[in-house]
């Protein structure tokens, strides 16, 4: 029997609506805020569940690869072409992290220094 119906990813941030604003566009998914809270941001597709943005007080962003404010988790992103999304992802505002673990996948930190990675698609 499952307890819940679907998961919500929650990220925490500074600033939500700003943080929404960047998945959005990265994903082309749509932002969903309530007018005149933008504490708690939405971001939706057609066929996922939402993304949730929470803002938050005195928001310390996680180190990487450092643990000494740890990762909690981190959002996958897969893509066709590494350099062509890496390009993207740095003009909506995405930093390339300093260490790199991988050929198959790079890491970059969002706006709010959450680590996120773009995947190449095992089938291009």
């Amino acid at each position: 029997m499952a307890i819940a119906k679907q998961p919500i990813i929650v990220l925490d941030a500074p600033n939500a609506l700003e943080l929404a604003q960047f998945y959005a566009k990265m994903l082309d998914w749509e932002v969903k805020a309530d007018e005149g809270d933008e504490t708690w941001v939405e971001i939706t597709s057609d066929s996922w569940p939402p993304i949730c943005f929470q803002e938050v007080e005195d928001y310390h962003a996680p180190s990487w690869p450092s643990q000494s404010h740890p990762q909690q988790m981190h959002i996958d992103v897969v893509v066709d072409d590494l350099d062509e999304a890496e390009a993207q992802v740095v003009e909506l505002g995405a930093g390339k992290a300093d260490f790199q673990p991988g050929t198959s996948f790079r890491v970059f930190l969002d706006p709010a220094g959450h680590p996120f990675c773009l995947c190449v698609d095992s089938g291009s």
